[in-house]
């Protein structure tokens, strides 16, 4: 399955960089996950952007659907086209969030080699 999955995403990465749609804004297809029977894949995407332009894009996407099964049946040799979804990818993020955390918690702490001692003796 990792391997259809993994053409699917390139196929659909490569299609979403075609498409015309205003609302679709920098979009990164960071993986897609097809179920065993190949009738649904969920393509997960990173946008750039705040909350609405997010919104806007998944809209975009979700109606060019169409327009990307058909070009996955076109360029894939599936015994059956899975029905697309998308779904907003949180890791980026995540690791943004969490990178900031980690930064602020260590904003605090002395910097390496400063046990709190002094040098003087």
């Amino acid at each position: 399955m990792r391997r259809v999955s993994e053409s699917v995403r390139a196929v659909v990465a490569e299609g979403v960089g075609e498409l015309k749609d205003p609302r679709i804004g920098m979009v990164t297809v960071t993986g897609v996950h097809v179920t065993p029977d190949l009738r649904e894949a969920t393509v997960y995407v990173s946008v750039l952007g705040n909350e609405q332009k997010r919104r806007a894009t998944l809209a975009g996407l979700e109606s060019a659907h169409g327009v990307l099964q058909a070009r996955i049946n076109r360029e894939l040799s599936l015994r059956r086209t899975p029905t697309i979804t998308f779904s907003y990818d949180e890791t980026a993020e995540r690791a943004v969030y969490m990178t900031k955390l980690i930064e602020d918690v260590t904003a605090d702490l002395p910097p390496p080699g400063d046990e709190g001692h002094s040098d003087e003796g």
